[in-house]
């Protein structure tokens, strides 16, 4: 019996992904188009609003072939964000999970990748460079021509231009060729733009698309939100890989200056109790623990009841005044209320869940009568995979009926979840994972706005039955005053007017 011995080998981040594009969204031409212009957009909007810049942000796509049928693109994305330094250019663009996002605190990207991806799934369906173009706003700006060697992940520089920046302009400029299909994808860009808008109110959008159509979504408030600050590890959301990292670099010389010099909200107090309730004497270094010890250590952190919940300063939630501008601006519902949730947290990592309602005005009806749903994660709008979304879960599990909604309302709930850590189904990002305290705030959330709605619902229907009421004495007072001074052979018809007014009174009350 012949014996075949098997062939191992490693491969890259960049092969990784390259011979698996389909979890990073790029499935198919259509959701390729789509995923594109949203991984660009969103670093456009990540160079700009942790840095205090409104954003001002320009999408060009542009047919390349003879006809759009044969399905050829070039992509240019120019925003007026913080720019990258020139060293960082090639490396940002063209090499897997090399990211500034690698940090304890809430952020739109996650894993370093959505950008390069777009630019890997541009070289392998037309063998063309990216072109990018950068400035931090000092005297130089810089150009290059880029390519992504996939088997080693590393980028290839075709070409290096540096220009005078006599206007000190400061942003980038990405531009990608690609094979897609944005007939089909058209429907999801808009969307994607339009929820885009009412999550980030503060910014200017504007989009052209193959025909010449130009698509503008202008800011109307000049403040942005609070910009989330990097956090330490909250003890309940470690394990075992991420306490061996913290021994590595730490310099405490014990566990009790260990647990407060590296962990979110532990105080002295709370060390000394921990450890006491852990079993480890406060004098331990912890750079001589043992294995087994460590895992013993990371498994009374998850069970001790003692530590602080994480606080929100990590966090960058919309606030109430911007979603309800976002939500006035691109819906104009006749009502909306909205509401922000406290924050709370799962698996140690916080979040905070806002909720909106909104009715009538140009609030879609769906052809299935449900309710429309807006989710958003991060300030991210999510248009695919709705019906495996917890919030999805949690609308359909409600009653409208008790708050006076019926089946083809123009309604529309807006859910927008913040995290250090979304609970992403997929590395796509586009389904919340059913966590149960995540969808008890959403449940809450939508439960409260869902109030506020059934109120002014009823107080419609109140105005409604009270017009249809007055409508009736409108059409027959008169006769019946012209009848009776008929009757009572009188030549004046009496006024009719302070009965009705008497009547509207008595409706009011």
């Amino acid at each position: 019996m012949q014996i075949i011995s098997q062939v191992f080998q490693e491969i890259s981040p960049a092969d990784f992904f390259y011979r698996n594009k389909e979890i990073a969204g790029f499935s198919n031409p259509a959701r390729a188009i789509f995923s594109a212009i949203r991984e660009l957009i969103e670093n456009s909007l990540d160079a700009t609003e942790p840095f205090g810049i409104l954003p001002d942000i320009y999408i060009r796509l542009s047919s390349t072939g003879e006809t759009e049928e044969e399905g050829f693109y070039t992509l240019r994305v120019e925003d007026n964000g913080s720019g990258i330094p020139s060293e960082y250019i090639p490396l940002a663009f063209c090499q897997f999970l090399f990211s500034s996002k690698y940090k304890l605190k809430q952020t739109r990207g996650t894993f370093g990748l959505g950008g390069t991806m777009t630019i890997l799934y541009g070289q392998i369906t037309t063998n063309k460079p990216v072109e990018v173009l950068s400035s931090t706003g000092d005297s130089k700006i810089y150009g290059y021509r880029l390519m992504i060697d996939i088997e080693r992940n590393q980028p290839i520089i075709l070409e290096k231009k540096v220009y005078e920046n006599d206007g000190q302009w400061h942003g980038t400029i990405v531009e990608v060729n690609l094979e897609g299909d944005y007939s089909k994808a058209k429907p999801k860009v808009i969307e994607y733009l339009k929820q885009t808008a009412i999550a980030n109110p503060y910014a200017n959008i504007m989009f052209v698309d193959p025909k010449g159509r130009l698509y503008k979504f202008e800011r109307t408030v000049s403040v942005l939100p609070p910009q989330p600050k990097e956090t330490l590890p909250h003890p309940h959301g470690v394990d075992v890989e991420t306490i061996y990292r913290i021994i590595r670099v730490t310099k405490c010389k014990t566990l009790l200056d260990f647990m407060q010099e590296h962990f979110h909200r532990v105080g002295r107090q709370i060390a000394k109790s921990f450890l006491e309730f852990a079993g480890f004497p406060e004098d331990t270094d912890p750079k001589r623990l043992k294995p087994e010890e460590i895992v013993k250590l990371v498994q009374a952190m998850k069970s001790f009841n003692g530590f602080l919940p994480p606080d929100a300063s990590c966090l960058s939630p919309l606030g109430e005044e911007i979603l309800k501008a976002g939500i006035m601006k691109e819906l104009e519902p006749e009502f909306a209320a909205v509401t922000q949730r406290k924050p709370s947290a799962y698996s140690g990592h916080p979040f905070i869940v806002e909720v909106g309602v909104a009715y009538g005005g140009k609030v879609p009806v769906r052809s299935d009568n449900d309710i429309t749903l807006y989710r958003f994660a991060n300030k991210i709008p999510l248009v695919y995979d709705e019906s495996g979304d917890v919030s999805w879960k949690v609308i359909k599990s409600i009653d409208w009926r008790r708050y006076n909604v019926e089946p083809g309302m123009p309604i529309a709930i807006i859910v927008h979840i913040c995290s250090t850590k979304i609970p992403w189904k997929t590395v796509g990002k586009e389904m919340i994972a059913d966590r149960p305290e995540i969808s008890r705030e959403i449940l809450n959330g939508v439960r409260e706005v869902a109030r506020k709605l059934k109120v002014y619902l009823s107080r419609k229907e109140k105005v409604k039955r009270e017009k249809e009421r007055l409508s009736v004495f409108l059409r027959y007072l008169p006769k019946i005053a012209e009848f009776s001074a008929k009757l009572a052979r009188e030549e004046k018809v009496p006024d009719i007017k302070n009965l009705l007014r008497r009547v509207r009174r008595f409706g009011e009350g």
